[in-house]
């Protein structure tokens, strides 16, 4: 079977990775040939991925075709999908979860619980809604580590906004934030992963670090899970799914995005798991059975960052130290430029309990830097 990956980073990376272990014949289409997956897929396309010829002519080559991100040309794919192509997961549930206000319109026409929005198509409409405030400016698309968000907290803040299509979201008291991952074939049947708890960067606003399995409550795990199911099958779209919750002051469950591919959140689970996010996505593309979900052991995942004031040819310091110690596994992406927040790789810790995954995590994060 031969399939096409949309993009190249280190998410297509660590797809191609469990590639291996399948017989399938891998494209990937990318606009860097010095990309982390460039050098382990068997056919490597120089192009744009948001232009439509361009990923038309490359999904014409394949029986099937994913992303690693979600800003691809949607047009192109839904050509393809017409002409007999497999699209994982469908262009319209990219299309639904590419913009922002549409995946927030999505939540609310199917009563899944999200904070309170309204639409800015510029930034003078911000002014209309200064009762809103504390709010989080998200540009419609486009944004992503981080990116295109802006904490608008009182009205001299709202300068700092976005001049184009938006959206405007209630601030949420949050006391965590949590991410599962769900599969779901084409026959429908779905498998769901273990919630992982996050902890971000508070300057950077990306993932630093997460844990698994998530400290909540039985209670809440049962609702996460529903509402992740109930999410993936209003998108009736075959392929693999990351929703990300916010949980507030009063254990209130919130969706905050969906990301419809593999996802940080699930690195994990190539060392945690009996079925790694990305086997799992392989059998979905090829039409095996869903793997196991479950978890080994505990774990937490830390992102590898680029230290600040440091861009250049990246000098992995402490690496030695980290890899002497038991059960971390490291992931360097193969990025020839590290700058500032940029992800560089990862680490994974396994541990038989929480206090000595906390340990060793934070020993990991004081240990590893990116510099140049």
């Amino acid at each position: 079977m031969k399939v096409g990956i949309l993009g190249g980073g280190q998410l297509g990376r660590m797809l191609l990775q469990a590639a291996a272990n399948y017989t399938v014949e891998t494209f990937v289409l990318e606009n860097d040939s010095n990309c982390p997956a460039a050098h382990l897929c068997h056919h490597f396309i120089l192009g744009d991925i948001t232009d439509y010829t361009t990923v038309y002519n490359f999904g014409k080559q394949v029986d099937a075709l994913t992303i690693e991100i979600e800003s691809v040309n949607v047009a192109a794919l839904e050509q393809l999908e017409a002409e007999g192509i497999q699209i994982y997961p469908s262009p319209n549930a990219i299309k639904i979860i590419k913009n922002k206000i549409n995946q927030k319109e999505f939540y609310s026409l199917h009563q899944i619980p999200t904070a309170p929005f309204v639409i800015t198509n510029e930034l003078r409409e911000v002014f209309q809604h200064k009762h809103f405030l504390p709010a989080v400016h998200k540009v419609g698309e486009g944004g992503y580590d981080g990116r295109g968000v802006q904490i608008i907290r009182s009205e001299e803040e709202i300068e700092l906004g976005f001049n184009q299509p938006a959206v405007l979201e209630k601030m949420i008291a949050i006391e965590k934030e949590i991410a599962i991952i769900v599969a779901r074939n084409k026959k429908g049947e779905t498998a769901v992963y273990t919630p992982v708890e996050m902890i971000f960067n508070p300057v950077l606003n990306i993932l630093e670090y997460q844990i698994a399995p998530a400290r909540i409550t039985r209670d809440l795990l049962w609702k996460v899970e529903a509402i992740a199911i109930k999410v993936v099958q209003k998108l009736n779209s075959a392929g693999l799914f990351a929703i990300e919750f916010l949980i507030d002051q009063q254990q209130e469950i919130w969706v905050n995005e969906t990301a419809p591919r593999v996802h940080n959140s699930g690195h994990h689970t190539i060392e945690a798991s009996y079925c790694s996010q990305y086997d799992m996505l392989w059998r979905i593309i090829l039409g095996y059975p869903l793997g196991n979900t479950k978890l080994i052991c505990p774990s937490a995942m830390m992102n590898i960052i680029g230290e600040p004031n440091y861009i250049g040819k990246p000098i992995y310091e402490g690496l030695p130290e980290v890899l002497k110690i038991d059960q971390a596994f490291i992931h360097l992406y193969g990025k020839h430029t590290t700058k500032p927040g940029r992800k560089m790789g990862h680490v994974t810790l396994l541990a038989k309990d929480e206090g000595e995954i906390l340990y060793q995590a934070h020993k990991i994060k004081q240990l590893l830097k990116v510099i140049a």
